[in-house]
């Protein structure tokens, strides 16, 4: 079996320092841990490999070994021990910025999480859809969306009456232990969502759940500029807790592409055909822009995805940057076929320019014997 090299599975390079080798396991470890991959083999085996490589290369003397020895030179030096202080602190510290301090390596739990009665976020997110020209103009959508209002009855905890119970669960911890191998890991107890508490009987007006589902239609500004991916903020209009503190609405914008324009940032791409003819002749031509018709001139001899920018004829920053360029390729265009009297036209013009017309001859003009040469 092929054995993983410790500094490919880092990403580094071999000469990495301690804060590059620290950086990269950081960003590995949250990438696969087991809580952001539930029932992910791969990503737990994942997640072992990267903490072993670790604990090698931030020990000085274990990294020396490997680096002259690979990991045969680090039998009996600890390679399947448990971490090395520096690795398992490392470690604590990106599982709290993960859960909070809910982690713990011997099974303690720090502080909890402030509890709540009702059990689902006040910020929703939503996707729009929009049309080229409405992302680069900007334009104005009405909005259909659905919110959660909390239940008055039940004051949102989804609980006959609103009275809740220590939850059987998690014995009113508000998480639960979860062990792989040697460390024990804490997580948001799945039946009372972290509150420590939970029903003995639903709520019948709203069957259990802590809220009701409401919809609203409302008009949104869709800003000048703005790309596909980027998120609008609409504050007050998420979901509503029990006190009536609401949250907010963050509506991610989805741009169809256009037929003839492409972006890239603020940068509008447009490929413009020209016949053959047309660059040899050279001129002047109509193009469409984003707001206007421009005009292009070509040069004789123009080359094929040959390009010319339109300065400040792109989109409007949405940061307001000012405005990106539009850039012209140009695709050449050759007739699929000739009937005998423009062959026969071609064929004069060609003769007209004589050796020019035929540049390959003086290119290879000795190479032909230079090749027979080779195997003379």
């Amino acid at each position: 079996m092929t054995e993983i090299d410790y500094y490919e599975l880092l990403g580094i390079s071999k000469d990495a320092d301690k804060s590059t080798i620290k950086k990269a396991y950081r960003k590995m470890a949250m990438k696969y841990h087991p809580d952001k991959n539930p029932d992910d083999t791969q990503a737990e085996e994942k997640f072992k490999a990267i903490n072993e490589a670790y604990q090698m290369l931030s020990d000085e003397e274990k990294r020396a070994i490997y680096d002259r020895y690979g990991k045969a030179g680090l039998e009996g030096h600890g390679q399947s021990g448990g971490f090395s202080s520096a690795g398992f602190d490392d470690l604590s510290s990106i599982f709290e910025e993960m859960f909070g301090s809910a982690f713990s390596g011997g099974g303690g739990f720090g502080s909890r999480r402030q509890r709540k009665s009702y059990n689902y976020n006040l910020d929703i997110g939503i996707e729009v859809q929009v049309e080229f020209n409405e992302a680069v103009f900007g334009s104005k959508k009405d909005i259909t969306y659905k919110y959660k209002d909390a239940c008055s009855t039940c004051k949102g905890t989804g609980a006959k009456d609103g009275k809740l119970s220590t939850c059987s669960t998690c014995q009113g911890q508000g998480q639960v232990h979860m062990r792989q191998g040697f460390m024990t890991f804490a997580q948001t107890c799945p039946n009372c969502h972290g509150t420590g508490e939970a029903k003995a009987e639903n709520c019948k007006k709203c069957s259990g759940t802590g809220y009701h589902e409401k919809e609203e239609t409302f008009e949104v500004n869709i800003p000048e500029g703005v790309n596909d991916g980027n998120r609008i903020r609409v504050s007050k209009k998420g979901n509503i807790a029990p006190d009536g503190s609401r949250g907010d609405l963050y509506i991610q914008i989805s741009v169809k592409e256009d037929s003839h324009f492409v972006r890239h940032g603020d940068d509008i791409y447009i490929e413009i055909p020209l016949f053959f003819t047309q660059v040899a002749l050279g001129g002047k031509i109509k193009i469409p822009g984003l707001r206007n018709e421009l005009e292009l001139i070509i040069p004789q001899g123009t080359k094929d995805k040959q390009q010319f920018t339109f300065k400040n004829e792109g989109v409007k920053s949405v940061q307001g940057y000012g405005k990106g360029d539009l850039i012209v390729q140009i695709k050449i265009t050759y007739p699929k076929s000739l009937n005998n009297e423009q062959k026969q036209l071609l064929e004069k013009l060609q003769e007209s320019f004589g050796i020019e017309s035929k540049p390959h001859e003086s290119s290879f003009e000795n190479m032909f014997d230079k090749v027979k040469k080779w195997f003379s």
